[in-house]
Order: structure tokens, then sequence, then C-alpha cells
């Protein structure tokens, strides 16, 4: 079943305790799927498989800037606003750690086909203790 939902992956929590992520050294991206591609929490890595094809998106996505901290004992990470230029539909995305094995962080369901005609453009919530995308305490 194609996209059920928004997921920190297995891979991703394993690989924290693990330290496997460093959020102030390593390349993150995000790559846009469609409506075909099957991801969830058991997704482990990148995959070309019902990824975006279009004039405007290049295969393996985009790189985020990240930002981190901390605030009344809770760690965060969010990233910044990224986008493309070109005409395309998307149904959501995958961050992963460039690199190596390109290990999924976090599927993200934008809850149905989203179109653009000109910039297709996601936008991360504010990086605090409160909305960022991930939040540890």
């Amino acid at each position: 079943m194609p996209f059920t939902g928004n997921y920190t992956t297995n891979v991703f929590k394993a690989g924290l305790l693990n330290g496997d992520f460093d959020f102030a050294v390593d390349t993150f991206k995000i790559a846009l799927y469609t409506n075909s591609a099957t991801l969830d929490a058991s997704t482990t890595a990148y995959t070309t498989t019902g990824e975006v094809v279009a004039s405007g998106y290049t295969a393996g996505g985009n790189n985020l800037t990240v930002t981190q901290g901390i605030s009344s004992g809770t760690a965060f990470v969010s990233f910044n606003t990224v986008s493309w230029s070109g005409a395309f539909t998307a149904r959501g995305a995958l961050i992963y750690k460039s690199g190596g094995l390109n290990t999924a962080v976090c599927v993200l369901d934008f809850g149905s086909d989203k179109t653009s005609t000109t910039t297709f453009t996601v936008t991360f919530p504010t990086a605090s203790a409160t909305d960022a995308l991930i939040r540890l305490s």
C-alpha cells in the first residue's frame, strides 16, 4: 500500500543508538515520490522505485540544510524549505542520509497528490522543541 502516513524509519531509530548519524556533519537529502511508491517505517534506504521523474527534478532529490538544537530537555532537528523548478506531481518524500548506504531517516506523506505548475516546495516546521520534524525528549 503506497504512503500510509508519516514515519521515522526503524533503521534511523537503530542508527541513532549506534551513532550512525551526525546531523552537524552528514549530508541529508530529500527525494520526492509518486503515489506508486511504497514507503513506510520499514524503508531502509533511498530508492528510485516510485521516485518522481520530471523536468526540473533530479533523481536523488535535493540537499537539505539541517537546523538542530536542544531546549527544555528536548533535542530537535528540522530542515530548510526546499524547492524544485518544474511542473510535476508528488505524493510524498523520503529524507535520507546521503552517501554510503543512503540510509532512510523519515517518510513524509503529503496526504494526497500535490501538483506544481512552476515550483514545487516542501516547507518544514519551525526548528524548535515543540514543532521540529524530529524531536527527542
